[in-house]
């Protein structure tokens, strides 16, 4: 049997905590070995690059930078095309753009010996769109082999809409979704891109705004659905967690204690009392795995309201980059157990809240 390699692409927000969690989880997984490439040598970066070797993944890098990080005292396994060649599947976390670039300068060359390949967030088009839980029906096996994790946000979005319209009323029970996607500035790892003050972003998009209703548009597209969605972005001066404010205009009568009850129903979704940011992000530092919330989103419980039987309106917190991690490692164990990527993911039910 051919041993069952992941190999992932990038060490920033996605990727490092992917990186980890991985090789953390590798065994009940069913993984034999996590690899990583690293692009540039830099010693501010060898403290993360050492800890996520010590945890048990292996290091590429390009052939010309081989001595740059052996001068910094990190040696590595493999060539970044060794790795991808060997590599069952592969999950490329780099920056927005960097993905179809890696796809047309080495994925398409590896689709014959390589399960599948994944890409991040943005890179709209790199494959099919999928989040965990959302469209997993979806997939086709040997007909999708790159697959486009989408958004965070886009995540939250999703899991509101599956859950508050369509669980009970998969066709037809969604009217309209409004959103408000309060960003933050930049993570709380990154020193570059921070802003001064609230910043408001451009509908990009006349039929639905932000690319986040576009993107989620495109998700549930992929079942056969076209939903009504528009979305509005903005960022503010924060490093803690996005924010989303959502409106859902359903067709069939509800209230405030069912809206609850499904929510409660999903063990994708956490709920809380509490309504900063700030205290949420600390319940995931102190409690989650290596600081991360892998549920889809977390619903501020104090902020549902019902207004007249068919719109529910609440805010919402989006766990940063927990929800496409989980994503990421469910898309992987498809690639690699079709029949039971169902009973491999289990092992990671330890890492979910019902509440926040």
């Amino acid at each position: 049997m051919a041993r069952k390699i992941v190999h992932l692409v990038g060490t920033g927000t996605i990727g490092e905590p992917l990186i980890g969690l991985l090789s953390d989880y590798s065994g009940q997984l069913g993984i034999d070995e996590i690899t990583f490439n690293k692009n540039t040598p830099l010693t501010g970066d060898r403290s993360k690059v050492s800890d996520l070797i010590r945890r048990g993944a292996r290091l590429s890098v390009s052939p010309e930078a081989v001595d740059g990080f052996k001068s910094i005292g990190l040696d590595p396994d493999f060539t970044s095309e060794e790795a991808v060649e060997r590599a069952s599947v592969i999950i490329d976390c780099t920056p927005k753009g960097s993905g179809h670039k890696n796809k047309l300068d080495y994925y398409d060359q590896f689709r014959g010996n390589t399960l599948g390949f994944v890409a991040e967030g943005s890179e709209t088009g790199f494959g099919k769109m999928y989040a965990r839980g959302i469209n997993d029906t979806a997939l086709v096996h040997g007909e999708d082999q790159f697959i486009q994790v989408i958004s965070c946000n886009t995540h939250s979005m999703a899991v509101l809409i599956q859950t508050l319209a369509l669980q009970d009323h998969p066709d037809d029970n969604l009217a309209a979704g409004r959103f408000v996607i309060i960003r933050r500035a930049n993570d709380i790892s990154q020193d570059s891109a921070f802003i001064p003050s609230p910043q408001v972003g451009k509908h990009v998009d006349e039929t639905y705004g932000s690319h986040h209703a576009r993107d989620c548009a495109g998700l549930f597209a992929t079942k056969g659905l076209d939903l009504n969605l528009f979305s509005s972005a903005m960022k503010v001066n924060s490093q803690y967690m996005h924010v989303v404010h959502f409106s859902l205009t359903v067709k069939e009568p509800t209230t405030p204690q069912k809206v609850i009850d499904q929510l409660d129903a999903n063990d994708h979704i956490a709920l809380t009392e509490k309504s900063t940011a700030n205290q949420v992000f600390s319940f995931g530092r102190d409690h989650g795995h290596y600081g991360r919330i892998l549920n889809q989103v977390i619903v501020a419980v104090p902020t549902l309201q019902v207004r007249g039987g068919h719109e529910i309106i609440g805010f919402a917190f989006t766990p940063p980059d927990g929800n496409s991690i989980l994503s990421s490692i469910s898309i992987a164990e498809w690639f690699l157990y079709p029949h039971s990527f169902e009973e491999k993911l289990q092992c990671l039910k330890e890492l979910f809240f019902s509440e926040v």
